[in-house]
């Protein structure tokens, strides 16, 4: 497949292509079409016929060349799987541009400091588990990492310590940089309420804004109804752009913890 797309790249073998998906035809009448020299055009067909896109017949003193269909037919049906591959994954394209527009939006908005406190959110899933397991997936240090992070992004710390005043950190990464919040836990009643603080930082450790978070855990048909209150302050200009995430970042992961819990897409404990 490298080899097809990269001598199908060039649009002077593209031509070529297409001349001989008309007829086999010879290296001269394949230069004057194109209006390349012969030897540019002799290495053109070398070049594909590499990639096994042409044949070559000689016929006298004449060297005929013909297209190769399977090969044409196998990238057709890689092109296909990639569209297909694409559609699948429309969702994750949308959420993007929802992202985008948002940040447009919430970036227009920020214009002096604490510009967006007070603004609060509220998420809510059920899981297919009883209270006490989805309490362990917020505390247990191993499990949290399995789910508490947005998708392509790798965790480097993590902790929620389930006491008054204990520690919640969440550090993670990506190809552009790091990433770091830290807080301290308010409240902890096992296995139905946690509220804790926790304050996203910048690159140079100063506070971007702070989230108060409520979390309550309860028993429902089917598992556990989870409903996360959020509230922030201590907003800033340049938090704009988390807080334009805050909606779809937090529906993500909570996705990834409903995912993690459903059985025969996660391993829970």
């Amino acid at each position: 497949m490298d080899e097809i797309a990269a001598a199908l790249g060039d649009g002077a073998r593209w031509r070529i292509v297409e001349l001989l998906a008309e007829r086999p035809r010879s290296v001269g009448e394949l230069a004057e079409l194109t209006g390349l020299r012969q030897p540019q055009t002799t290495k053109h067909l070398q070049t594909l016929a590499r990639a096994g896109l042409v044949t070559v017949s000689p016929l006298g003193q004449r060297r005929v060349y013909a297209v190769e269909a399977g090969p044409l037919a196998a990238f057709e049906e890689r092109l296909r799987e990639l569209v297909g591959a694409i559609e699948a994954h429309a969702g994750e394209r949308d959420v993007l541009t929802r992202y985008q527009a948002a940040i447009e939006a919430e970036t227009a908005a920020a214009n002096r400091r604490q510009w967006a406190d007070g603004r609060t959110f509220t998420f809510e899933r059920l899981l297919p588990v009883p209270p006490d397991v989805a309490w362990r997936h917020w505390v247990d240090p191993d499990l949290l990492a399995s789910w508490w992070a947005p998708p392509s992004m790798r965790i480097t710390e993590c902790v929620l310590e389930p006491e008054a005043g204990g520690r919640v950190v969440l550090e993670y990464r990506d190809a552009e940089g790091l990433y770091r919040a830290e807080g301290r836990v308010r409240t902890a009643e096992e296995p139905g309420h946690l509220a804790f603080v926790l304050s996203v930082l910048d690159a140079a450790g100063a506070v971007s804004f702070t989230g108060h978070y409520d979390l309550t855990l309860t028993a429902a048909p089917g598992g556990t109804r989870l409903r996360l209150d959020l509230r922030i302050t201590d907003t800033t200009v340049e938090s704009a752009p988390f807080v334009a995430g805050i909606e779809t970042g937090w529906g993500q992961v909570l996705d990834q913890l409903t995912a993690t819990l459903t059985p025969g897409k996660g391993t829970p404990s």
